[in-house]
């Protein structure tokens, strides 16, 4: 199951109805088909800025479940590779998606596009200089 899929179906329940426990949560979690422990609802919770009232979890401020790109990128690239227009970034598994919708929402000009598997994103670039322009700046973030 991926993170964003999961916090976003968060997300939708807590916005729609009271939701008072954990156990609640997953239990509605389950009725749409996802699985979640309360270690990683818990996770959940906190990423999504959401806090318990006596309405039950909501949203303390506005949280998008997907980082901002430097984020994403010192959090799951593990490697760069440029291949003409094209760059092969590989992640931990269960780490391209993320990376991939981090990368695309931040709409830097030089990624026209993403593809994420489990744990290869391919980052499609206008050219050939982009790409390796790309590479270097992805692997600066990833230094810092």
């Amino acid at each position: 199951m991926l993170k964003r899929q999961r916090q976003l179906a968060i997300l939708k329940l807590v916005r729609s109805r009271q939701i008072h426990t954990q156990e609640h949560l997953a239990a509605d979690l389950r009725a749409a088909g996802l699985d979640a422990t309360q270690v990683t609802l818990s996770r959940d919770i906190r990423e999504l800025g959401l806090v318990k009232t006596a309405q039950g979890y909501q949203e303390l401020e506005s949280a998008a479940p997907v980082p901002h790109a430097e984020e994403a990128i010192a959090e799951f690239l593990v490697e760069a590779r440029a291949a003409q227009n094209l760059l092969v970034l590989k992640t931990a598994p269960a780490s391209a998606s993320p990376l991939a919708a981090a990368l695309d929402g931040a709409a830097w000009p030089e990624v026209v596009g993403t593809i994420a598997g489990d744990d290869t994103v391919l980052v499609i670039a206008p050219d050939a200089a982009t790409a390796e322009s790309l590479r270097r700046k992805l692997t600066a973030i990833l230094m810092k």
